[in-house]
């Protein structure tokens, strides 16, 4: 008797539907209801965020010191940071606003080793390229 449905019982079901109230008054409290919840759950998330632990290291390379010349840093970040956690964990640490982020992520793979004929694996990682105004700077050694 799964498959088939009784006749009595889809009409006590339409009987129920017709003495609820409106579905204006639904939507009308609905939307009163997410206006005032809605801050609060966006002042939560700005205070959940841990932003000591986003810059996990400054990438030192030949190509990064030529660019801090330019106002450009790269750090090596987790991998669920975002560009705004960047930014922010930026300006906390080092007390200097970016002006713009970049975010690269470079994907772990296996190459094989000239020397032994080997597969060596390389670590994947998520770099950050923070832009800084002609004025600052940040000193990482």
């Amino acid at each position: 008797m799964a498959l088939f449905g009784k006749k009595e019982d889809k009409k006590k079901a339409e009987d129920t539907k017709a003495v609820e109230t409106p579905k204006a008054d639904k939507k009308s409290e609905k939307k009163s209801v997410k206006k005032t919840t809605q801050p609060a759950v966006n002042l939560a998330k700005a205070t959940d965020r841990d932003l000591s632990r986003v810059l996990v290291r400054p990438h030192i390379t030949e190509k990064t010191v030529g660019q801090s010349q330019q106002n450009v840093y790269t750090f090596e970040v987790r991998q669920d940071a975002t560009k705004i956690d960047v930014r922010d964990a930026v300006t906390m640490a080092f007390g200097v606003t970016p002006v713009k982020v970049n975010i690269v992520k470079k994907s772990p793979r296996q190459v094989r080793s000239r020397m032994r004929g080997t597969t060596v694996k390389q670590k994947g990682m998520k770099k950050a390229y923070v832009y800084l105004k002609d004025g600052d700077s940040i000193t990482l050694v």
